[in-house]
Order: C-alpha cells, then structure tokens, then sequence
C-alpha cells in the first residue's frame, strides 16, 4: 500500500543513484504482548498535622518577607539612583548656564 520512497539526490559527477525498492515482508510470525505489570496502588492525600501547618505557613511567610524586602531594596536604589541623576542633571545646566553668560 502506502511505501515510503527515499529521495534520490544526484552527486556532483553526475552519476544518479536508483531509488532503492523495498521487498515486501510475507513471513511474519506474531509476537507475544508482554504479561502487564502490576498497578501501583493509588496516591495518598497528604495530610498535614498541626506543627507541620504551622511550619508550613511560618516558611510561607518567611519567604514573603525575605522577596518583599529584596524587591523594596531595589525600589529603593532606582529611587535613588534617580535623584542622584536629576541632581547632576540640575548641576551641569547651572554650570553650562554660567559658562554662556561668561563668569
């Protein structure tokens, strides 16, 4: 029915290969399915006990405070880094103002 053919390419001498037939296959002998493996028994819920939740929720907030006060530093430091820029901004214009009028 459907065959795959493989593409011919001719080389560079010219010289052009024939497509290769393949030979249909008549003797094929069945093969034997594999015994199934066993199933593994279903997940459990997991169940949380009360120092466990306490733990879990004391981590949660640990890791709360310690992104909340990374992302606050560097809000800080562009807050920073902006008025340091505005200042020298404000400078330079005073001294190239006093530059033109020739002090």
């Amino acid at each position: 029915m459907l065959q795959p053919r493989i593409p011919v390419n001719p080389l560079p001498t010219g010289i052009i290969t024939p497509p290769i037939q393949p030979t249909p296959v008549t003797d094929v002998e069945p093969v034997q399915a594999p015994a199934s493996a066993p199933v593994a028994p279903g997940r459990t819920a997991v169940q949380l006990t009360p120092g466990s939740a306490l733990a879990l929720a004391a981590g949660g907030g640990a890791v709360v405070l310690v992104v909340g006060t990374v992302l606050v530093s560097m809000l800080l430091a562009v807050a920073i880094t902006g008025v340091s820029v505005a200042l020298i901004a404000v400078v330079l214009r005073l001294l190239v103002r006093d530059m033109q009028k020739g002090r």
